[in-house]
């Protein structure tokens, strides 16, 4: 068993403190970004735009993330807040929110470049467990997001939070949603089947979505919304919605290349 103590301040430049959780979204966006142009990217038209592309998608997450928050999450306190709305700096971002964000923006600048959207979206699925990953770091050091009481061996203590050992979820949902995700989406990638554009867009929505769906079953709910609909999380509802877009994304995009 562990306790978590950790400080979510990573260091401080004079009287600005740098916290783990804004470190997370840079290094996520960093090395995405890297990668997407080093491997990921085929067609040259992409590529010559992607820079341009990855500020519309910075926008999108934090907009995205931020609204998404807002309405899905904590609704009733913004809306007798709504200078809240933008203080970014205390906290509250939506991964669902940030997706649906980073979607707008890509069908945006696609669209405004006459480009396949599916093709950003693809490049977007690639790389976004890296960000995830990050993500979930920093939720475990921000001792946010905790898991469900437990007493299995690995289980951890967040003091900042109460006297319980807990399932470290973030430390799953970090491990299943970044790194089996990713790897997952390497495999398939180079399948003959997913050369579609979409096909892999549609995978990433299927296992995220199923592995959210699944951890969430060991993490607690938000203190302000508990469990609703047969003890479902507010995540969960999201996920399955997001799962049925992937299956349906799976479905249109699937195609058998055969040798003649």
């Amino acid at each position: 068993m562990f306790i978590n103590n950790f400080d979510p301040v990573a260091f401080q430049v004079l009287s600005i403190e740098i916290r783990w959780y804004s470190l997370s979204y840079i290094g996520g966006i960093l090395i995405g970004w890297i990668l997407s142009k080093k491997l990921f990217i085929s067609d040259q038209n992409i590529r010559e735009k992607f820079d341009d592309f990855v500020t519309y998608v910075i926008v999108g997450i934090i907009v995205g993330g931020r609204l998404g928050y807002v309405l899905f999450y904590n609704y009733s306190y913004y809306a007798d807040n709504l200078l809240a709305i933008f203080k970014i700096w205390q906290g509250g971002m939506s991964f669902h929110g940030g997706l649906i964000g980073v979607v707008i923006a890509s069908y945006w600048f696609s669209k405004k470049n006459n480009h396949d959207t599916f093709k950003y979206f693809d490049i977007i699925s690639l790389v976004s467990p890296i960000g995830i990953f990050f993500g979930r770091i920093s939720n475990f050091i921000n001792s946010e997001l905790y898991g469900i009481e437990t007493d299995v061996p690995w289980a951890v203590k967040f003091i900042k939070v109460d006297d319980l050992y807990r399932h470290p979820s973030q430390l799953y949902e970090a491990f299943f949603e970044g790194i089996i995700l990713f790897f997952i989406l390497l495999y398939f990638r180079n399948k003959k089947f997913a050369k579609n554009p979409g096909f892999i867009s549609g995978l990433f929505l299927f296992f995220y979505s199923s592995f959210r769906i699944t951890i969430e079953f060991f993490r607690a709910p938000d203190v302000h919304l508990g469990y609703l609909y047969y003890s479902l999380t507010t995540g969960q509802i999201i996920s399955f919605l997001f799962l049925i877009i992937g299956i349906y994304i799976i479905i249109k995009k699937y195609e058998v290349k055969t040798k003649f």
